[in-house]
């Protein structure tokens, strides 16, 4: 490609070139914690769209660079409409920028929602695995049966294939049987399980991953989890303060966490300070921190970060290279003003 040519990708053929790559995704998931933990990035505060009488909706701007052996900058663009999936269509829809180093010119242009789905998935599975160890990991649960917890279970069975049980619990009981169906397709094996409540999950399951559209939070006890249990708070705001203040927390990064009325953002506002965050996950991967402190009930809250967009979609222009696919829009820069 020359310097005024772009990559575009659509979403079906970032759906096939990641077929099977969800080590490498998880990889350089991993990768870009560790190089933001490290202080090589930059990661402005996401901006938030919203818009009136609209309170579910919102549209987000997450601008970043990553340094280490990604060196790349850009922006995901993503919204999200809950409503949507009384229409049959995506929650979430995002296009995302990649742009040069050398020029700051972009250089592709890719659909987000599958690189977006996927990052998040990779960094909850990832979270898991670490803050598990050596224990093995037989019994997940699964709060929120949408797009996200099926790539958070898809992408946790990958790195622990010993899971057998599996238990999941939504509002609509239509969505929970679709998604039952849906998690079977990836083994017989599993015995999938739609409990009646979120303390059914809790009593079960080991690590139990929350992908709710929920604003506000509606759970205010976990006393049905076990002193060892694991949390992925994937969509931060269905806890309560309280619940968040008496656990062993763990972010993505502190600052952002602590902002936009996530549960820890309200646990912030109740402590007047943000001591009870331990550490960043990045923290835990570069060996600066332990995995676990105590027995208490460990809580991943990871804000979503464009670092994580940066590293999936530079390996998604990997990947299509090798492949050969994508489009090129060649000449999409105008002729410099002296030449028009």
């Amino acid at each position: 490609m020359r310097d005024d040519d772009i990559l575009l990708l659509n979403g079906n053929e970032i759906v096939e070139i990641f077929k099977g790559r969800e080590r490498d995704i998880m990889n350089a998931v991993k990768a870009a914690y560790q190089t933001h933990a490290k202080g090589d990035s930059a990661l402005p505060h996401s901006t938030f769209l919203r818009f009136p009488d609209k309170e579910r909706d919102r549209i987000i701007a997450l601008p970043a660079y990553l340094g280490g052996g990604f060196r790349t900058a850009g922006i995901k663009w993503i919204s999200s409409f809950p409503g949507n999936l009384e229409k049959d269509m995506e929650r979430a829809s995002a296009v995302l920028i990649l742009n040069s180093l050398e020029n700051g010119r972009p250089k592709a242009m890719m659909e987000s929602s599958v690189v977006s789905s996927s990052r998040t998935a990779a960094s909850a599975a990832l979270a898991a695995d670490c803050l598990q160890g050596s224990q093995p990991l037989h019994s997940v649960g699964l709060i929120g049966c949408g797009l996200i917890n099926y790539e958070t279970f898809r992408f946790l069975f990958v790195s622990r294939p010993e899971i057998e049980n599996v238990f999941i619990y939504d509002l609509s009981a239509e969505r929970a049987e679709q998604f039952r169906r849906k998690c079977q397709q990836l083994s017989d094996k599993l015995n999938i399980t739609i409990a009646e409540s979120p303390d059914a999950v809790f009593q079960k399951a080991s690590v139990t991953a929350f992908a709710t559209t929920a604003v506000k939070p509606h759970i205010f006890d976990i006393s049905a989890c076990g002193p060892d249990s694991i949390i992925l708070h994937t969509s931060l705001r269905d806890l309560s303060p309280e619940i968040i203040l008496s656990a062993d927390n763990i972010a993505d990064d502190i600052d952002h966490i602590c902002r936009a009325q996530t549960s820890v953002h309200l646990a912030e506002q109740q402590a007047g300070h943000r001591r009870f965050i331990r550490c960043s996950i990045g923290d835990i991967f570069n060996g600066d921190a332990p995995p676990r402190q105590g027995n208490k009930i460990a809580i991943f809250s990871p804000f979503g970060l464009g670092i994580l967009d940066l590293a999936v979609g530079d390996l998604a222009c990997t990947l299509a290279a090798e492949k050969n696919c994508g489009t090129v829009i060649q000449s999409f820069f105008p002729v410099p003003w002296t030449q028009r």
